[in-house]
């Protein structure tokens, strides 16, 4: 084997880059006192796929804690599912309101 094949060798295992997991967001529900709990329920089922059970237990959480944890996500998601969220809570006349934070 040649010294500049072995040099290329050396270079190709050194230059390698190890990938990171995306950073997740947490998607947290707000707290009013205007939005139906059953609404609450709906949204966590219908734009976050909980079960009716999951969801009850996630709205009381904020209905007594003034906020809680919709999901975790990667940023993009999050910020599609808060979108969402604000979308259906404006046309239904309810003033929602959902953000996210790092985990």
């Amino acid at each position: 084997m040649s010294e500049k094949t072995r040099q290329n060798e050396k270079e190709d295992v050194l230059t390698r880059e190890r990938t990171e997991e995306p950073k997740k967001f947490k998607v947290i529900l707000l707290n009013d006192d205007y939005t139906s709990m059953e609404f609450v329920v709906w949204v966590l089922m219908t734009i976050f796929r909980h079960s009716q059970a999951s969801a009850t237990r996630i709205m009381l959480h904020i209905h007594n804690q003034g906020v809680g944890i919709a999901g975790v996500y990667s940023r993009e998601v999050a910020e599609t599912r808060i979108a969402q969220v604000h979308e259906v809570a404006r046309e239904a006349g309810h003033p929602l309101q959902c953000t996210m934070e790092p985990e």
